[in-house]
């Protein structure tokens, strides 16, 4: 694999003693790198999380790699995990995977292992992101020393917000994936109500999220009287970029008005005057459909407030790995501590 710094160069002199393992873990797949310096990221590898009983065995095939092992031993290593982090043990909401984490770090010989929400080390990540690591949608301008709001959408739905605090920031851990869903207009009270059919608390990662994309469409069908295909959502999402699925064109929109509803009501919430970033995996794949969609026209929309959003930035994270970014700057504070 090729290496992935974000930096313009850095020097040998630079080099930590031992590589440290980044690892950015989600429902689906597992994404790892070294980072031998300061913003020097190689061997970067994604393993189907599917293929390996636990986290420490997908672990253990990444080091045992050639290029990896060349690189030195790891004794320190940093992992990002989409999942709430609470005490020692994890066990996954959209996956298989438990386990304890000093447990992992003794079966795997770290001196040093910490384990955070994916998206609080994503929202770690804003600060470093370069002007070509990000896509404006819409209007607005940044202001300067204000809190910064995370939204997006994958296996799961993630959320955070990234805090001024003096000459540093404060990233928020929370699960705003699982509030619950507000219709904002009858087409959606429609989809909520086809949803509840199948689950007592429809949650807003229902609908924003891989599953949800399949969702929609399935209630989509129901309402205009149509007969569902077994499709996926990627399958779901190319028939609509290809405009052959005027059904599929229309979950992608409501799938966009429900992620700007949501990304507005962030805003509001943490005052995000400094922007909202929409990370995730399935935003960056839609590209120039995303910015002509009702996305913004959406985000902006409420009420007395609307001129207040207009003037909040939205920005689609397009970094090919983000999070590595975020669990470096917290691995390098704690052992700088």
């Amino acid at each position: 694999m090729t290496a992935f710094s974000p930096e313009t160069s850095v020097s040998a002199a630079t080099r930590f003693d031992t590589p440290r393992l980044l690892a950015d873990v989600g429902g689906t797949n597992a994404r790892f790198a070294l980072e031998t310096a300061p913003g020097q990221f190689e061997a970067v590898q994604v393993l189907a999380g599917g293929d390996y009983a636990t986290l420490a065995d997908a672990i253990r095939t990444y080091l045992a790699g050639s290029e990896v092992a060349a690189l030195g031993e790891v004794e320190h290593a940093s992992i990002a995990i989409a999942n709430p982090v609470d005490g020692d043990q994890i066990r996954m909401t959209n996956h298989h995977w438990h386990f304890s984490i000093d447990g992992m770090r003794r079966e795997l010989g770290f001196a040093t292992l910490l384990v955070v929400n994916d998206f609080y080390a994503l929202a770690r990540s804003l600060p470093h992101l370069q002007d070509g690591d990000k896509v404006q949608v819409g209007g607005g301008t940044a202001h300067p020393n204000a809190p910064l709001g995370l939204i997006g959408a994958g296996t799961g739905l993630g959320v955070s917000g990234l805090i001024p605090a003096g000459n540093s920031w404060t990233a928020l851990s929370g699960e705003g994936g699982h509030v619950g869903f507000s219709p904002a207009n009858e087409l959606e009270v429609a989809v909520l109500q086809f949803a509840w059919r199948e689950f007592e608390h429809v949650s807003a990662e229902r609908f924003l999220s891989g599953a949800g994309v399949e969702l929609i469409y399935r209630a989509l069908a129901a309402y205009r009287g149509q007969q569902p295909e077994a499709i996926d959502a990627p399958e779901i999402s190319r028939r609509a970029l290809s405009g052959e699925c005027p059904l599929a064109t229309e979950v992608l929109e409501v799938f966009c008005g429900m992620l700007g509803c949501a990304a507005g009501n962030l805003a509001l919430t943490l005052g995000a005057r400094g922007g909202v970033y929409i990370g995730g995996g399935i935003v960056p794949r839609l590209g120039e459909r995303f910015a002509q969609s009702c996305f913004r026209a959406r985000f902006e929309r409420k009420g007395r407030f609307s001129s207040y959003l207009s003037d909040v930035p939205t920005y689609v994270i397009t970094a090919q790995y983000p999070a590595f970014l975020g669990v470096s700057a917290i691995l390098a504070e704690k052992l700088s501590a």
